[in-house]
């Protein structure tokens, strides 16, 4: 893996003694590395690494300390998940909505998974921007490789198989049951595309568009992917009890 660079910025805090990292949440944004930073110091927010397109690896905060990256979040249960997690940019100049460069790929997979091994995170924990905040967030939109990442052993993929293991037909509660905070369906249910059925996801015209709408309001799940997501649910439900 290419050498981490430091590249320190102030925006950030300590993790509450009470909480342990269990969670690695992927973002994206249309900037490389130094841009970014300069952003994340306008805005006064910030993460754990910047992967810049030719896979170089920026870190402007410690993994010991508290990223400002997630923002309103929620997942498995728990909101805040700045508490419990750590947070990966990727340079994406059009928002996830063309391929990611195979060598940023690259630099992801060692990471991540130095970061999954260090901290023991469950594969139900490793999530995107737009799982944690389905109704806000589209990021690392859909051309980020979770499939292609899950045969690497960093996060889940549904085996298709097990849709007939569950018999629940009600779409929120499988989204839950996954993680999702359903309390607005259409937007967990296109968050839930965005991940497992990209093609299901509308390309954009600018970079704009992206950020601003980031799901229909009258989004539903057509009925043909349901078998997924049951699929789905099925492989994260075997984590509900489980301490994750």
């Amino acid at each position: 893996m290419t050498k981490i660079i430091n590249a320190p910025i102030p925006f950030f805090d300590e993790r509450p003694i009470d909480k342990k990292v269990d969670t690695l949440i992927i973002h994206c944004c249309a900037f490389n590395a130094p841009e970014m930073l300069e952003v994340m110091k306008e805005r006064k927010v910030s993460s754990h690494y910047i992967i810049e397109a030719s896979g170089k690896i920026y870190r402007p905060v410690s993994e010991k300390k508290r990223a400002w990256h997630a923002g309103i979040s929620y997942w498995r249960g728990r909101d805040n998940l700045n508490h419990y997690s750590v947070g990966i940019e990727l340079e994406a100049r059009t928002m996830g909505q063309d391929n990611y460069s195979q060598k940023q790929i690259n630099s992801l997979v060692v990471l991540a998974r130095q970061i999954i091994k260090h901290y023991q995170i469950p594969a139900c924990n490793v999530t995107a921007h737009s799982d944690v905040a389905p109704s806000r967030k589209p990021d690392p939109g859909k051309m980020f490789p979770w499939q292609y990442l899950a045969g690497k052993g960093i996060g889940l993929w549904y085996d298709i198989q097990d849709a007939d293991k569950i018999r629940e037909n009600d779409v929120a509660k499988l989204l839950a049951t996954i993680g999702y905070d359903v309390s607005d369906l259409a937007a967990a249910s296109y968050a839930f595309c965005r991940h497992f059925i990209p093609q299901e996801i509308a390309l954009c015209k600018s970079i704009e568009e992206t950020i601003e709408n980031v799901f229909p309001a009258d989004y539903k799940l057509p009925e043909k992917y349901l078998p997924i997501l049951k699929a789905c649910a099925y492989k994260y439900g075997k984590f509900n009890n489980r301490h994750d």
